[in-house]
């Protein structure tokens, strides 16, 4: 699929595997709109690739219908990124058997409100802009590409909120895909492994943490780099036989349980 003079719109596109992939989007043609709570990391972003910047909470309806209203403004819209998320990790029952050890409720419906419920909005939404666009020569209307996680289907202990959410993105996409062939609209997933983006956190103790997690890849032994996603991400987006699947780039790895 040529993007060339399309709008794009890339949620968590501030940082990671967002920032990467409005990058790669940027440099095939598209109109970029970054869409995320980091403003300043944003608005830079926007500006070094000739993009737009807008602040959304993807748990905000109306914040994601400014962010797709936007895009609209600069082209027609073909391309959903959905890369914002958070990470959270408790394990379900306490040491000491009390209810209130227990795993926290309202964090795990945080978790499940935005990387899970947030990617559907944004889809539905975006979609919804999609539906209207003229169809390509092909047919095709658009690509939408969800971030999931190998948590999905590796879950460690303390990561029901966070498998739960991704692997409620995993078992969608193909339902979705059936739904948007109607309007020529092509949906994929990809499951990164231990990628090396913000979600670690910064300083001495996340990178201790970083370099005992990568001792269980394959080859190359590390964490991947945003732009090895970011190109797989691109190869959705471009590729117009390839539909309604989950990609893991993950250097081969399968999480132990913990």
């Amino acid at each position: 699929m040529d993007i060339t003079g399309a709008s794009a719109i890339v949620t968590g596109g501030a940082s990671g595997i967002g920032a990467s992939s409005a990058r790669l989007l940027a440099a095939e043609g598209a109109k970029v709109v970054v869409a995320d709570l980091q403003e300043e990391k944003g608005s830079a972003l926007a500006d070094e690739i000739g993009g737009a910047f807008c602040k959304v909470d993807v748990t905000n309806t109306d914040d994601i219908k400014n962010a797709v209203e936007m895009a609209k403004s600069m082209g027609p819209v073909r391309v959903l990124v959905n890369s914002a998320g958070i990470g959270w990790a408790q394990r379900t029952v306490g040491k000491d058997g009390t209810f209130d050890s227990a795993a926290d409720l309202d964090a795990f419906k945080r978790v499940i409100a935005i990387n899970l419920i947030g990617t559907f909005d944004c889809i539905r939404l975006a979609g919804t802009a999609m539906s209207t666009a003229e169809p390509l020569q092909s047919g095709e209307r658009g690509a939408i590409v969800n971030i999931a996680s190998v948590a999905a289907f590796d879950g460690q202990i303390g990561q029901a909120s966070y498998s739960a959410s991704k692997g409620g993105v995993v078992g969608m996409t193909l339902p979705i895909a059936r739904d948007l062939a109607a309007i020529g609209v092509r949906v994929n997933t990809v499951a990164p492994g231990l990628i090396d983006t913000p979600i670690y956190g910064e300083g001495e103790g996340s990178e201790a943490f970083k370099a005992n997690l990568q001792k269980g890849v394959l080859f190359p032994q590390r964490l991947g780099h945003p732009d090895e996603l970011a190109s797989v991400v691109m190869e959705c987006v471009t590729n117009s036989y390839l539909n309604a699947e989950t990609i893991r780039v993950d250097g081969g790895i399968r999480m132990p349980p913990k």
